[in-house]
């Protein structure tokens, strides 16, 4: 090594580049304070509030009062919780299954497969609702003139309370299958096939290969897709919005939902806030939960 690399740089070459290295971070530093830190900050100070269209007073801790006492805001915490305990581990299991199914194809067929799979994630919410709004119509649906093959009476999938939430769970599931099963196609990639050789040759089952080898070496993935897939099902909206508008009687109301319908529909944008807030830390303890047990397994 030169001497001219140990020598230490000069406290004016320093501050250079570290103006410099900021002035590059300003503008997505302006925007997350302006979009993402400001919004959040603001939100915690009004949920002490009772804001709405013709007041503004400080009320403390009146609007977490209020939520617990709320039954439907007790039903929509209820079926978010459900939809997480649903959809996180089908979407996971399904994801890695296709992953590894598509990994042994060639190559031209894992890319077809990888874009039909993924087609469900960019395609635009409104299209996929009326798409699902179709199959679910309890008249001229095919879902219900399938079930009439074998027999069964036609269903009003989304309006009966005893399958709404399963109904809304069945797309969530479909839409959010697509960018884990692009991400465990990449990990499985940088898995050293030498690995896998080695554990054939010394006569493993394919059950133990894949828990021995191919599962750990998941992990890193298996942690991002878990914790992401978990807040955006925590974060479910659009489907409840275009398909249920929350019902029939609040069973499919979410969480998100119903901090869109105090702030937009009641005008009580106090009460909306306390519960983004609510929502917020029941999402950063799951979250670092997450982290905790399954962090711990993660070699990068």
């Amino acid at each position: 090594m030169s001497t001219a690399a140990l020598k230490p740089k000069s406290p004016r070459k320093f501050k250079r580049e570290w103006l410099t290295s900021y002035l590059f971070l300003l503008p997505a530093l302006s925007f997350f304070l302006m979009f993402v830190a400001y919004p959040m900050v603001h939100g915690i100070y009004i949920s002490f509030f009772d804001y709405n269209l013709t007041s503004f007073e400080f009320i403390g801790f009146d609007n977490y009062v209020t939520l617990f006492k709320d039954k439907n805001f007790h039903q929509s915490v209820i079926n978010t919780v459900v939809l997480v305990l649903v959809a996180v581990p089908i979407v996971i299991g399904f994801s890695v299954f296709a992953a590894m199914t598509i990994y042994k194809k060639h190559e031209l067929l894992r890319s077809l497969f990888r874009g039909i799979f993924y087609l469900p994630a960019v395609t635009s919410v409104v299209s996929v609702t009326v798409v699902w709004n179709w199959i679910y119509h309890p008249n001229f649906g095919i879902l219900n003139y399938l079930t009439g093959l074998v027999g069964m009476k036609p269903i009003f999938w989304l309006g009966d309370p005893n399958t709404a939430l399963m109904a809304i769970t069945a797309i969530l599931i479909t839409t959010s299958v697509g960018q884990p099963i692009i991400l465990y196609v990449a990990a499985l990639g940088n898995i050293p096939i030498s690995y896998i050789e080695a554990a054939q040759l010394d006569r493993a089952s394919s059950r133990q290969i894949f828990t021995k080898i191919i599962w750990p070496m998941l992990m890193p993935t298996n942690l991002y897709v878990i914790v992401i897939t978990t807040i955006n099902t925590f974060q479910c909206f659009s489907l409840i919005q275009l398909l249920t508008s929350g019902g029939p009687i609040y069973k499919t109301s979410t969480v998100m939902y119903s901090v869109y319908e105090q702030a937009f529909s009641f005008g009580n944008f106090g009460l909306a806030s306390a519960m983004g807030v609510f929502l917020a830390i029941i999402i950063g303890i799951i979250s670092i939960i997450q982290f905790k047990f399954l962090g711990s397994d993660v070699e990068y």
